[in-house]
């Protein structure tokens, strides 16, 4: 009898020390480098996470290091009007957000996250030495004013410019899905403890690409405006590639999720048979059973259009505001460094003081649903659109009293007054943004996980296109020079726009808490 009592004892303790070892290793299904599983001690978590955050961050700073001042670019330099140069910015960056869902369905479907991110940078990086030798070579190179004679770029200039920004729209949409998805793979889900660093990881991801930003919006837009935009365009094209290199270097610590085949087919597959068993009758308990389901029952998704690109209207403002310090001339792109350095103060507050207080009251381990979240990012970026469009309004009031409507000369108002509403905008992006990343990520499924990234941005997309829908069709109804004029905007009504934009944004408010009250959350 003892020695029965013994072997059950030891295959207790055996089965226990295996307990023990499996506990040592990520079960989520991950892999490292070499196709094992992989070891926690030695990979994935915080340990991997600088190697995908200096990626973000410099990619985001050669992607912003363009971005941000692109439309002085093309007023300035390829003598475009506003009107034009803002529908080409709007346009290049909508399509920058549509291109993600290439990059996902072959990062889900075929290479997995970490090769289409590898491969995608390179497509980038060689769109960013187009870009620079469009600006740097004689021949590629726009041809400068001679007195009020401004000569259109030629065909093999335009040809060159916009190939290399086309490319790095295509660059960037194999990255934009993956990285974010890509560094929260590198947390267990089935571990409580690395399940609540993933909902910080979202945090600094978001905190990480504002350091880029900040970057660009200061140092990279006086560069472009002061020592020529060779240099401008030279220094982010250097940045693209360092982050390709930080990316490669953390390889041996990061864990790997598998491509599981195409999300298309698995969609397809779905309506299938729920048009085959459209009708199939259930039981009472069968149909209890699917609604205590997350996994298998959701309901309605919240689907925002956010307003995006609003910056490129900022700008136009901003050149059109007082801009100097004594005898040094602020670049009005440079006011963007405001909305970079909100994010870098509300970040740490958000994570390190409102979550924990907010925590006591939910009790979620992430303070807010990702819902709730996004509802308040949006009613804060709707506050920033308030804010200029009254700056707006009274610039204009200005420009009448002093009698600098035709002439269009800078109105006497500091430009430091459009501090507030990038300062708002920031602070909505920590709400609303990393909700959104956290939220497609949360709730997709592991197989479908780059492809939800990309239609949350898929989102981005569509307030682009809105907004240069918008722009085109007020320009065509209001006349030539009306809201927002080709080259004076003392003689328009940017502030118009700005309140048609603040009306949009509470309309969509409404229709956003509609949705979110209807949706069940899978629990994390």
């Amino acid at each position: 009898m003892g020695s029965i009592d013994e072997e059950v004892s030891l295959l207790e303790v055996e089965e226990s020390l295996i307990q023990e070892e499996l506990k040592l290793y990520a079960e989520d299904g991950s892999i490292d480098i070499y196709g094992n599983p992989p070891l926690k001690q030695k990979t994935g978590n915080w340990k991997a996470c600088p190697f995908i955050f200096a990626n973000e961050c410099c990619e985001r700073l050669a992607y912003y290091g363009i971005a941000k001042n692109l439309i002085t670019y093309f007023t300035n330099e390829l003598h475009e009007t506003n009107v034009a140069a803002a529908r080409h910015v709007m346009t290049w960056q909508g399509t920058c957000y549509i291109t993600p869902l290439i990059g996902a369905l072959i990062a889900d479907a075929y290479w997995g996250r970490y090769w289409t991110i590898a491969c995608f940078s390179a497509i980038y990086f060689t769109g960013m030495v187009a870009l620079t030798l469009s600006a740097s070579v004689p021949g590629l190179k726009p041809a400068e004013c001679i007195g009020s004679l401004c000569p259109p770029a030629t065909t093999v200039q335009s040809t060159v410019l916009f190939s290399g920004l086309y490319l790095i729209a295509l660059g960037t949409g194999g990255i934009k899905p993956c990285v974010s998805s890509f560094g929260a793979d590198q947390f267990d889900k089935t571990d409580p403890s690395e399940r609540v660093r993933k909902a910080s990881f979202f945090n600094w991801f978001y905190f990480t690409i504002n350091v880029g930003a900040f970057v660009s919006s200061t140092v990279l837009v006086w560069v472009q405006e002061n020592c020529g935009w060779e240099l401008g365009f030279l220094i982010p094209t250097v940045f693209m590639g360092l982050a390709t290199i930080s990316f490669f270097v953390g390889t041996p610590l990061y864990r790997f999720q598998k491509p599981k085949g195409s999300p298309i087919t698995r969609v397809c597959q779905v309506l299938v048979a729920a048009y085959r068993n459209l009708n199939l009758k259930f039981s009472e308990d069968q149909c209890a059973g699917f609604l205590t389901k997350p996994q298998l029952y959701q309901k309605e998704k919240p689907n925002p259009i956010h307003g995006s690109s609003i910056y490129t209207l900022f700008v136009q403002q901003g050149r059109s505001m007082k801009r100097t310090i004594g005898s040094f001339e602020i670049p009005p792109a440079t006011l963007g460094m405001f909305d970079t350095a909100s994010v870098l103060i509300s970040v740490p507050i958000y994570d390190r003081i409102i979550v924990p207080f907010v925590r006591r009251f939910t009790g979620l381990a992430k303070g807010f649903t990702e819902l709730q979240r996004m509802g308040i990012g949006l009613f804060v970026s709707v506050l920033s659109l308030t804010f200029a469009a009254t700056v707006e309004t009274v610039r204009l009031q200005l420009a009448r009293d002093l009698d600098l409507v035709e002439s269009g000369d800078t109105v006497p108002l500091t430009i430091f007054w459009q501090i507030p509403q990038y300062f708002l905008m920031g602070t909505a992006g920590v709400f609303f943004f990393v909700g959104r990343i956290e939220f497609f990520y949360e709730q997709s499924p592991d197989s479908m996980r780059s492809l939800c990234s990309a239609w949350a941005l898929l989102t981005t997309t569509l307030g682009n296109y809105l907004s240069s829908m918008i722009i085109t069709v007020v320009a065509y109804l209001s006349g030539k020079d009306c809201w927002i004029p080709s080259d004076n905007i003392n003689n328009g009504h940017l502030d118009y726009f700005f309140w048609l934009l603040v009306c949009l944004g509470f309309v969509n408010l409404p229709v956003f808490v509609f949705f979110s009250v209807k949706y069940t959350h899978k629990k994390v």
